[in-house]
């Protein structure tokens, strides 16, 4: 049974692989991220062994409650191991995304003996309950709920998206598929989860050269790049400095200035549209590259960003240069945004120097 299982899932398994030597060797990922790569890895691996268990078992009639207990695995770990890739790839989310999965698994274990989701007839068929499609609407919510999210932590771009798209594809086919191929394909769902994941995670290694990995911004790289491929384009430019970071670095800790630094990045970027592109070019310098875009939407932009982050315990100054009809080269833009960036730091700290001598 060993053999026939390696004969069956080698791709899979030499997929696995791949994926846990590029993360022993990947030096952009932090611990956890690891860990939780590696889980998923380990999550893959054995809903395969089950699967494979459970088709060898079909058409043995004394096999019917085992392969009912492997049915429940199989209906559960599907949703839990997309809010594992979820929990892996997106910043940020706690151990909560799994509670709709873990509920999910608490009705399979009872179908087991009620039926509701599932059973198995005298012939061996596999009969859908009333609750026969949860799993399904499940697995959809999360795939939802993930492009969603990947897409709002993305910075728009082309290379960004593709790989979104792509696992978009993939978390279709996975709900599609079953309906028009039938029971085969779940011996090829854990490969392609497993294809999707690995790409998406390819394309996120290869982007790692252009982002920023405290906030997950574009970096000066980038910026450069792109000021000289998209200049007449650029109709504004933004300058962003945050206050009081030499301050919080002293007094806190420097853990304490990469957590506001990524705060105030998450709070840029939620305000941006899709023709404007963040990017941390220093310490805690940003910039806004704004593409075709009107004085009414930079002041609408700026707003938004200061809204964002009054909400939070974090402040910083903002300046911003505009050329009408892209009339200005993007160094005058930056010179004018600094200006008034600078302009406006300064009025902070006299602001809080006379609150302090008060």
């Amino acid at each position: 049974m060993v053999l026939d299982y390696i004969l069956q899932n080698w791709p899979l398994i030499l997929i696995l692989a791949a994926m846990a030597i590029s993360f022993k060797l990947t030096v952009f990922l932090d611990r956890k991220t690891i860990r939780r790569y590696y889980v998923l890895v380990v999550e893959i691996f054995l809903l395969s062994i089950a699967v494979f268990v459970e088709f060898k078992l079909v058409g043995v009639s004394e096999s019917q409650d085992l392969r009912s207990v492997l049915m429940a695995v199989r209906y559960s770990a599907t949703p839990i191991i997309i809010a594992q890739i979820i929990y892996t790839l997106v910043r940020q989310l706690r151990w909560f995304v799994f509670v709709p999965a873990i509920l999910l698994a608490g009705v399979n274990v009872a179908s087991i003996f009620t039926g509701i989701v599932f059973s198995i007839d005298g012939d061996g068929a596999l009969v859908r309950g009333p609750l026969g499609l949860v799993p399904f609407i499940a697995v959809g919510l999360y795939g939802v709920f993930l492009v969603i999210v990947l897409y709002r932590q993305s910075n728009k771009r082309i290379e960004e998206i593709v790989p979104i798209a792509f696992m978009l594809l993939s978390l279709s086919t996975s709900l599609a598929l079953p309906f028009l191929l039938g029971p085969s394909y779940s011996g090829i769902f854990c490969a392609n989860i497993a294809i999707a994941v690995f790409t998406y995670f390819m394309f996120s290694i290869l982007q790692l050269t252009k982002k920023d990995a405290l906030t997950g911004l574009l970096n000066r790289q980038a910026y450069y790049a792109d000021t000289q491929k998209k200049h007449s384009d650029v109709t504004a430019l933004i300058s962003i400095d945050m206050n009081g970071l030499k301050q919080l670095n002293d007094t806190k800790g420097h853990d304490a200035g990469d957590e506001a630094l990524s705060t105030l990045a998450t709070c840029f970027q939620k305000a941006l549209t899709h023709k404007q592109t963040a990017y941390r070019i220093g310490g805690d310098e940003f910039v806004i590259l704004c593409k075709r875009t009107k004085r009414t939407e930079l002041k609408q932009l700026i707003q938004r960003i200061r809204e964002n982050v009054a909400v939070t315990e974090y402040s910083c100054s903002i300046g911003y240069g505009f050329s009408p009809g892209n009339r200005k080269p993007i160094d005058v833009l930056l010179k004018e945004s600094d200006e008034r960036m600078y302009a406006e730091k300064s009025r902070y700290y006299s602001e809080a120097h006379r609150e302090r001598r008060h």
